[in-house]
């Protein structure tokens, strides 16, 4: 509202006037400090935050990029994939030490829990159909019960 008050009435001064009295600088013509109604340095200092933040950010990214290249590597080397140069890239240029996230260790050791338990027997025998392991675990229990009965009641031990 100023603005349009300022550019109507301005304007017809100026032409009333001749444009005689000192020369004003107009809007397009202020420097971006004073654009924004900061001094020089106040300006100078905001621009260095601007760049230190954006350079954070930027550290931040390249850091979870690299995390999700870990991620990846560590797949491919489980299930033997070939290897992916951009990924060996991202974990070298922030350093080439990168920890995977909690959250993202804890779904690795989830799934390294769940292999062993199928690679062990109990988890072979627990793919084979129509077999109950509850029936087979009570069955050794009882036996192993027997045996040590059996083994007490023994004269010669």
């Amino acid at each position: 509202m100023a603005f349009m008050v300022k550019s109507m009435v301005g304007g017809q001064l100026k032409n009333l006037t001749g444009g005689l009295g000192g020369e004003e600088k107009s809007e397009g013509e202020k420097s971006p400090a004073e654009a924004q109604g900061m001094t020089r340095e106040e300006y100078e200092e905001y621009q260095r935050q601007l760049v230190e933040e954006k350079m954070e950010r930027d550290a931040q990214f390249a850091q979870r990029k690299a995390e999700r290249a870990t991620f990846r590597s560590h797949f491919r080397d489980k299930y033997r994939l070939p290897k992916n140069e951009t990924d060996d890239n991202q974990i070298q240029l922030v350093g080439g030490d990168v920890e995977l996230p909690k959250e993202l260790a804890k779904m690795i050791e989830q799934d390294n829990e769940e292999e062993e338990e199928k690679n062990s027997v109990i988890g072979q025998l627990s793919n084979i159909q129509n077999l109950d392991l509850d029936s087979l675990k009570d069955k050794a229990s009882a036996t192993l019960e027997d045996l040590k009965q059996s083994a007490e009641k023994c004269t010669m031990m």
